[in-house]
């Protein structure tokens, strides 16, 4: 099968060093300009094509080059639009009019001209999310890490992002497609900023603008091209056994209940709106995709140690200050070993609960489900104050650990939320024998008030949808929340 190749993006030439320590101001390559950021890249970029398809890096790099180049994207609510601001060195600068979370609307425009009479072949607009997995510096005085996302959201409920670009170094902007294709051959590539963004950003119109020499080569009989390892947020393993970070306290016996609360990070679990909903293909099961996210300034830290040799854990919430220090722990409940076949991990019990609720807003039906894993799934809001642009435990594989596990540790950072998705056993209510109308199903997180958070009123979230059709053809629609439009995202509208 063929697999698209990701080649890392092209580094400016800086002037080497004999020493091993780093001067005060080292030289570098490029010239001084006011620009947050800059087109840049070499003279030649060169891909390979297959049944006519372009594969690899189009060389489209953005240089961050005297201060990081930073945007934040939010709403105040689902009922209000998406506003994006580049944070200037004078304060925070309004971006233009933005649709989406994972990229900057329209931010790039490219075209490839035959070189022979110039002649426009391709063009392209390109959506940008800056927080590219292949990022890297591009001198030696650069600052060693990146504080950005290793990518952008993309869950429609989504309330703020995090994109950027740090000093010193260089994103590539993936620019392929399937429908991108050119015949072997050299060719005039142009790459442009847009013109908005231009103006709004005080781009030098000699950072905007870059051309250069797109080289298509035929890829060669057996030649093997591989995609580079990607991080993928959201992405949950399956049952598979995986390594388990180490607890404060390991061992077989739980330390008794010492007092101590937050101090100056405190988490805030909140409930998103239900989506991806559809019925079961038998049209007796209401199924679901749920999240929980922390809107806190501190992280939700449930660690857990198994009681002697017994398929359970006594769970401890662990304190901690902004500096990451532990300043107390409560036991807080248990966690089991959950061995449904879309799980069969560690759950840790009462950590959300799915109600259906009739039209008064009375219970229908309340899911079985009541136990949870938490992990970072989804940046729900990296704008919030004490947000992790970089959490740990991104997967079930690392965070859940598995059936001889002694102990370990579950966690929601600040800013990111835990999404269980609609496919996973008890994500459902069963609807054969309701009657048709109108239903709200209610996702509330902390139902029993047994983990410690800064807020408890806002642990619920509704979301509105109907059944209607016949026992033999049941159909259910869903109601829009706000300006969110999460059409066939993780489920379909209606079907059976």
């Amino acid at each position: 099968m063929k697999l698209r190749l990701g080649v890392t993006a092209a580094v400016l030439a800086t002037t080497a060093l004999t020493a091993t320590t780093l001067p005060d101001t080292p030289a570098r390559a490029e010239p001084p300009s006011s620009s947050p950021v800059a087109l840049t890249g070499p003279a030649t970029v060169t891909v390979t094509t297959y049944d006519g398809t372009l594969y690899g890096d189009l060389g489209i790099n953005l240089l961050a080059r005297d201060r990081a180049f930073e945007v934040r994207t939010h709403r105040a609510a689902w009922t209000s639009p998406i506003t994006a601001y580049w944070q200037s060195p004078d304060g925070p600068k309004e971006l233009p009019a933005q649709t989406r979370w994972d990229a900057l609307d329209d931010f790039i425009i490219f075209a490839i001209k035959r070189r022979s009479d110039g002649k426009l072949l391709r063009t392209r607009h390109l959506d940008v999310c800056l927080n590219q997995w292949n990022s890297q510096r591009t001198r030696p005085d650069a600052p060693l890490h990146s504080p950005y996302p290793s990518g952008c959201p993309y869950n429609p409920f989504t309330l703020g992002s995090v994109q950027g670009v740090q000093e010193g170094w260089v994103t590539n902007v993936e620019a392929g497609d399937e429908s991108l294709r050119l015949a072997p051959g050299t060719y005039d590539m142009v790459t442009r900023i847009a013109r908005p963004y231009i103006d709004a950003l005080g781009i030098d119109p000699a950072d905007a603008v870059r051309r250069y020499q797109l080289v298509v080569r035929k890829e060669t009989e057996g030649e093997y091209v591989k995609r580079s390892a990607r991080p993928t947020e959201g992405a949950r393993a399956g049952s598979e056994d995986g390594d388990v970070s180490t607890p404060l306290e390991p061992g077989t016996k739980p330390r008794k209940a010492r007092a101590g609360a937050p101090t100056d990070a405190v988490p805030d679990l909140r409930a998103l709106p239900a989506f991806g909903m559809r019925l079961s293909a038998d049209g007796r099961y209401l199924r679901f995709s749920a999240n929980v996210w922390n809107a806190g300034n501190g992280p939700m830290v449930v660690d857990g140690f198994r009681r002697g040799t017994t398929d359970v854990m006594d769970a401890y919430q662990v304190f901690v200050d902004s500096e990451g220090n532990q300043t107390g722990y409560q036991q807080v409940g248990t966690m089991i070993w959950h061995t449904a076949p879309s799980h069969n991990h560690w759950h840790f019990k009462d950590f959300a609960r799915y109600t259906l609720l009739r039209a008064d807003r009375t219970e229908a039906v309340v899911s079985r489900k009541e136990s949870f894993c938490l992990a970072n799934t989804d940046a729900i809001d990296y704008t919030v104050d004490g947000a992790d642009w970089q959490p740990d435990n991104t997967d079930l594989h690392t965070s859940c650990g598995d059936r001889g596990s002694i102990s370990l540790r579950e966690v929601l950072s600040s800013g990111s939320g835990d999404t269980y998705d609609q496919y996973r056993a008890g994500q459902s209510f069963r609807v054969d024998n309701l009657p048709n109308g109108d239903y709200y199903i209610a996702v509330e997180a902390n139902p029993n008030r047994n983990l410690v958070e800064s807020n408890t009123a806002n642990n619920r979230a509704l979301r509105k949808i109907r059944l209607s059709g016949t026992p033999t053809n049941r159909r259910v629609t869903f109601y829009k929340v706000g300006l969110v439009d999460d059409h066939g995202y993780g489920g379909e509208e209606e079907g059976h």
